[in-house]
């Protein structure tokens, strides 16, 4: 059983999905950087000053209408529905799938350029040689 193992921690497989999920990781926060800090503020403009971060269902008993209070509430255990987290969060998956779209995208068009052309058989040879004929006549 430890050599099955060896052989499966061996294989490349495990150590490309080791390293994508890494990358995964350091993706996301660039993300989620890149979602808070640019794209969710031109958003709160074109929504009149929306902070979806505020957006909240509050269920409980305190007061949330600032950041420090949902803070604050959500410390207390209050039940509290993060809708607004929910838009952000959304924005980000979909950022994130766009550009793994382009990046599957370019990967694939750069592979398939870099494909070898098989060698024709044997067969193939002849038949080659016997159309080129026929086209000479």
């Amino acid at each position: 059983m430890l050599n099955d193992f060896k052989k499966f921690i061996a294989r490349g497989n495990v150590l490309d999905l080791a390293i994508a999920v890494i990358m995964g990781a350091a993706f996301g926060a660039i993300v989620k950087t890149f979602t808070d800090g640019i794209i969710m503020p031109f958003v709160g403009l074109l929504t009149g000053g929306i902070d979806f971060k505020e957006k909240v269902i509050n269920l409980g008993s305190m007061p949330v209408s600032t950041p420090a209070e949902i803070a604050a509430a959500q410390a207390a255990k209050q039940p509290l529905i993060l809708y607004g987290q929910l838009i952000n969060d959304i924005i980000s998956f979909l950022i994130v799938a766009f550009v793994m779209f382009l990046l599957a995208k370019y990967a694939i068009s750069l592979f398939k350029g870099l494909e070898a052309e098989p060698e024709p058989t044997a067969e193939e040879k002849l038949l080659t040689e016997i159309r080129d004929i026929l086209k000479a006549k």
